[in-house]
């Protein structure tokens, strides 16, 4: 096996295996999204999960295993057709992970305004579980809307000396989904070095193929 065949097989790996996270990934958090919280951090996750794009993860996901699919004869084969067609599909992954990590970028950049109407429609407890998580009070301010009476705002004079809850739930979920958006342009990294690996794999084929029919027409054995 060739160094450059093996790079490809190498990535060709990680491309599969990028495709079993997002797939796991996406399930997961659809199975769990929509559950009861008993504690305010999962309240808040839960909440923003409700805004990802999971169907179009899985979707992409799915892609992913078609191509991977289609990737195997490529390697098993000399012939060049199936690589090129594994290396366009590939840039169809790259793209479609492209649009998702974009898409999770913009919404960190609305995170407070966007949360905003989600935290007005909760029910006063779940706004009291974010409310002790967060150590606030309130989600613009105590008033806006008015706080839930507990240990943390157990009065107006108290809940008015608190932060808002917007400032830390906005910190909460930019980290969280900045963690996500960077692991998805991670895999777009990866569809970048497949198409890359492809690219020179098919050069060294076609440079062996040419090597064999100029062997070919000087009467040698072959390449």
């Amino acid at each position: 096996m060739s160094k450059v065949l093996l790079a490809y097989v190498v990535a060709d790996g990680l491309f599969l295996l990028m495709g079993i996270f997002m797939i796991t990934f996406s399930v997961i958090v659809q199975n769990i999204r929509f559950e009861v919280p008993t504690e305010g951090h999962q309240a808040a996750r839960n909440l923003l999960y409700q805004g990802f794009p999971l169907t179009a993860g899985i979707v992409n996901a799915v892609f992913i295993f078609v191509t991977f699919l289609f990737t195997i004869p490529g390697v098993i084969t000399p012939a060049r057709g199936w690589l090129k067609l594994g290396g366009w599909m590939t840039t169809v992954c790259g793209m479609f992970s492209l649009i998702l990590g974009l898409y999770l970028w913009i919404l960190t950049l609305k995170t407070k305004e966007d949360f905003a109407a989600l935290y007005f429609r909760q029910s006063p407890e779940i706004q009291q579980l974010m409310q002790s998580a967060f150590q606030c009070c309130g989600y613009f301010n105590s008033t806006s809307p008015a706080f839930i009476t507990d240990d943390i705002c157990s009065s107006p004079a108290a809940a008015a000396l608190m932060r808002p809850c917007s400032t830390p739930i906005t910190s909460f979920a930019n980290v969280l989904v900045d963690n996500i958006f960077t692991a998805v342009f991670g895999m777009v990294g990866i569809d970048v070095v497949l198409i890359m690996a492809t690219a020179c794999l098919l050069k060294e084929r076609k440079e062996r193929e040419r090597f064999r029919h100029i062997d070919e027409k000087s009467g040698m054995v072959g390449f």
